[in-house]
């Protein structure tokens, strides 16, 4: 079969909807199909890469405002910065070029019996629309939307709402795609109910068999644990940690890995050596380190239309995972994991549905049921 993904990001870059496309890619090569991986480059060579999958990897193209590459290298020039801040609401700048690329790429492809389409960012989606309203009779036989976290269904959790006519542009993409999926039954309801008869829950997958635990740990000294992810003021706020944390009279080391540490600097004075806050760092070598931690902390968010992909990573380390909510803590849970005993933790049930193998699967299973109703 001859499968086109579409992604604005892949492999090495650092983000869940790249590691979902590189993963996806690989593994439906490993399944014997053929596979042709558009995206965002940046300096990165691919040449070994592409021998080692048997993946062809393609440019979208030279890009004058979305400049954010694989490399995880962002290029904005102080003019693009500019009009980010006066359009990006307005236009879905500057992600919104990504849809004006997307026609150009699948004309170029021939004989495509399955698109995938990953988003964010949605202009992903936009663009695969666009190509199947102009050239309906060449469009490939099945699409299917892959999607991560809503669009217009994330506008009540978010301090900037997306404006109104938005939702036009999501119904269009949301009515020609032949199927859309989302990692997670809770993400459905972030959709327009009369496009959930398309959706399909697909979980996030992984190569199970490349994940790597430190299985030689001597274990710590003192409670040492972790947390891996962004964090949001509305949904994910660890405020609340993180002033209990201030009350512990004891010594302890929380780790943090994050891109949005603003959130952190009034406890680094009062947490002091307490408190680590690294970069994030490759997704293995992540697993990796976080399999030394006595317990993982997941901050769940407020609404059910997320669910955070770190969990099944977290899940990999075969540490205990303490589930914090973001709306009151239970203190006697977490004296309970600081002391050592994990009966209250957070259990992700059946890893193996998120064996990439499984999930790569089910693609395939959708394109040949659409076939069928051809």
């Amino acid at each position: 079969m001859n499968i086109l993904i579409i992604s604005h990001l892949i492999y090495p870059a650092n983000n869940p909807r790249a590691f979902r496309t590189t993963e996806l890619a690989k593994e439906l090569a490993r399944q014997g199909h053929n596979i042709i991986l558009y995206s965002v480059l940046g300096s990165y060579n691919y040449e070994e890469y592409e021998k080692e999958f048997r993946i062809k990897i393609k440019n979208i193209g030279r890009m004058l405002f979305a400049t954010l590459n694989s490399d995880d290298k962002n290029k904005y020039s102080l003019f693009t910065r500019i009009l980010n801040r006066m359009f990006n609401r307005l236009l879905e700048f500057p992600n919104i070029e990504l849809m004006f690329k997307i026609p150009g790429v699948i004309s170029k492809e021939a004989d495509i019996d399955l698109l995938i389409s990953v988003a964010a960012p949605f202009p992903i989606h936009w663009g695969c629309a666009l190509s199947k309203t102009i050239r309906k009779k060449s469009f490939p036989t099945t699409w299917i939307a892959d999607c991560g976290d809503p669009y217009m269904g994330n506008n009540k959790f978010q301090e900037k709402k997306k404006y109104f006519y938005f939702k036009y542009i999501e119904k269009w993409f949301c009515r020609l795609a032949d199927y859309i999926t989302v990692p997670f039954d809770g993400a459905i309801d972030g959709y327009y109910e009369e496009f959930r008869e398309k959706i399909r829950v697909i979980p996030q997958g992984f190569n199970l068999n490349e994940i790597t635990l430190d299985l030689n740990h001597p274990g710590n000294e003192i409670p040492t644990f972790a947390y891996s992810g962004v964090f949001f003021r509305e949904i994910r706020n660890p405020s609340a940690f993180l002033d209990y944390l201030t009350t512990i009279d004891r010594e302890f080391k929380f780790i943090i890995y994050t891109k949005t540490p603003d959130i952190l600097k009034p406890y680094i004075p009062i947490l002091g050596k307490k408190l680590e806050i690294h970069e994030y760092i490759p997704r293995k070598q992540l697993i990796f380190e976080l399999s030394k931690m006595d317990f993982l902390i997941n901050f769940e968010n407020k609404t059910e239309i997320h669910s955070p992909s770190k969990l099944i990573d977290y899940a990999l380390t075969k540490r205990p995972v303490l589930s914090i909510s973001s709306g009151s803590l239970n203190i006697e849970t977490i004296n309970e994991f600081f002391e050592g005993v994990y009966t209250n933790r957070f259990i992700v049930n059946n890893i193996e549905q998120y064996d990439i193998s499984n999930v790569a699967r089910q693609f395939i299973t959708l394109r040949n049921k659409q076939k069928i109703h051809l």
